[in-house]
């Protein structure tokens, strides 16, 4: 495929058109952007790999525009997700039931091709969307306005030209092999077995997820979505990879579970290494990357698809700020800093629970079944303790010298609230973008009309809460979340960004117009002079 060299170039090429590919595609999409969308495979990929995410990843889909079609193909988790050791004996129980903060499942199960054809389709459906399946990125050169690609494969020999380019290619992603980022990578590497199955039978599982704990070969259950059911094996030291990876080697270790092949098809079977390592800056000049092209984590916290979409989420508001002229480019440099910080919080999850299942030493394994089952398998005392999941510094409130202010960049939870005689999640009522909540029975004053002008520019909606008989530009707080959260800090407003993490908080109104003041020039953060920012410090050293 050719782009006419007097064809102005796309907004956005996005190498690599698996989930969070397509979510990107569809952000940015919805957001009206230009994007072209280049996948090396002709076709689809039909079988599982992913199968988790969590309430905020519901979210991320409901923002999307796709999320009672995601809905559809995915099945709640009904109860807990559950640990046990060799003898049956439960060591923790984490509560997967229910809704969680963001309005959606706590946990939700899917097969990857059911999911991937939503997000497909949908992005195929925007007018401004382009997807070319067949299309290998072979070259790429960056000019002084765009990106310069070069392609090869079914789409036939071609040139693609783009203001950015996003790398969503994958674990070897050729966009990462053109920037000279290094790689942090934590030496953590554990060879697993994945089994993904279709039993005959309709079965309900209980519990539907769990983990056993046995040294002589630690084993997950999990949901494979509906109608599937996936295991994954811990290869042992005496094992080799090549005899793991057989379909022999499938059906013997699925025996004992009572799988055969008279009540169960094998979909797929391959063993995995499972790893911890994240590029160290995911950004160079108009080249960056998501998803599993800028890391690579231990699945035992189900965060690795989860964290791609955050990625997209984080990325795709900052894209359509700077592309339409409201923010400058330095702005996405803020795309490393925030989120390389917040992977690195799910890596280290991963790998605390992974150092906990992966025992195989019996005594070490009798120790740690002791120590958990003395808890009442209650995870906030079974479990290592794991900093909590925040952003790294970026578009943040800072403090008076300048510092990141306290008590931000957490993720804000999402409520049913009532507009105009309709009741719904806030998003779906606002459409999303930056929301100020405002406390409507104490109105937060002194805004001016630089900063109602500046809040029109960047889309804000102004959502003045109430605890009942809202005004006709109110919104009534219907789950009664918001309002009773905001007056236990002594808040009469807060910014949430588009990707629903908490900017900062206001007291008075005379903080909220200086809230608005900092967001204002955090949005036009310049360009560091040598157009290549620092790698922020890790978190995790490597060993």
């Amino acid at each position: 495929m050719n782009q006419p060299s007097t064809a102005p170039p796309h907004d956005v090429a996005i190498v690599g058109f698996g989930p969070v590919g397509q979510m990107l595609a569809l952000l940015l999409g919805r957001a009206g952007h230009d994007v072209i969308a280049l996948e090396r495979w002709p076709k689809p990929y039909d079988l599982p790999r992913a199968v988790h995410f969590d309430d905020e990843i519901g979210r991320i889909f409901q923002a999307a525009g796709v999320g009672e079609a995601v809905r559809a193909v995915t099945d709640p988790a009904p109860d807990h997700y559950e640990w046990r050791n060799h003898a049956g004996e439960p060591l923790v129980r984490i509560d997967w039931s229910g809704t969680g903060p963001s309005g959606w499942p706590t946990a939700s199960f899917f097969s990857q091709p059911g999911l991937e054809a939503v997000l497909a389709e949908a992005a195929g459906e925007l007018p401004s969307v382009t997807v070319v399946r067949g299309c290998e990125v072979t070259d790429l050169r960056e000019a002084e306005d765009h990106v310069h690609l070069v392609t090869a494969g079914p789409c036939g020999p071609g040139e693609v030209r783009a203001r950015y380019v996003i790398g969503a290619d994958g674990a070897n992603s050729f966009v990462r092999s053109r920037m000279s980022t290094t790689v942090t990578d934590l030496g953590f590497f554990y060879d697993w077995l994945i089994v993904d199955t279709k039993p005959h039978e309709q079965t309900t599982w209980s519990p539907m997820n769990w983990q056993l704990c046995d040294p002589a070969r630690p084993t997950t259950v999990v949901s494979g979505g509906p109608g599937r059911r996936r295991w994954e094996f811990l290869r042992l030291p005496h094992e080799s990879v090549e005899e793991l990876s057989t379909l022999e080697a499938a059906w013997k270790l699925l025996g004992p579970w009572g799988r055969t092949e008279l009540d169960t098809t094998i979909e797929r079977h391959t063993v995995y290494t499972f790893q911890a390592r994240w590029v160290d800056r995911w950004r160079e000049g108009r080249l960056l990357l998501a998803g599993d092209a800028a890391h690579q984590m231990p699945p035992f916290a189900g965060q690795g698809m989860c964290s791609g979409m955050r990625d997209a989420m984080n990325l795709a508001w900052k894209l359509d700020l700077v592309l339409d002229g409201r923010a400058n480019s330095g702005l996405l440099d803020t795309y490393t800093s925030e989120r390389s910080d917040h992977v690195q919080h799910a890596i280290g999850m991963s790998m605390a629970l992974g150092k906990v299942i992966c025992v195989l030493d019996p005594d070490e394994a009798a120790e740690r079944d002791a120590r958990m089952i003395a808890t009442g398998a209650d995870p906030r005392l079974a479990l290592p303790a794991t900093p909590p999941a925040v952003l790294g510094d970026g578009v943040l409130r800072r403090t008076a010298d300048g510092e990141r202010a306290a008590n931000v960049g957490h993720l804000t939870p999402q409520y049913r609230v009532t507009h105009q005689g309709r009741t719904a999640l806030l998003d779906t009522l606002t459409g999303g973008g930056f929301t100020i909540l405002t406390d409507g029975h104490r109105p937060a004053g002194a805004l001016d009309d630089a900063d109602r002008d500046f809040l029109t520019g960047i889309k804000a909606t102004v959502v003045p809460l109430f605890t009942e008989h809202a005004p006709p530009d109110g919104y009534l707080d219907a789950d009664g979340g918001f309002l009773p959260h905001l007056r236990e800090h002594g808040h009469v407003a807060a910014i949430v960004r588009p990707d629903f993490y908490l900017f900062g908080a206001a007291s008075t109104g005379e903080e909220l117009h200086e809230l608005i003041g900092q967001l204002r020039e955090q949005l036009r953060r310049p360009e560091p002079p040598d157009a290549v920012a620092p790698a922020p410090e890790p978190l995790m050293a490597a060993e």
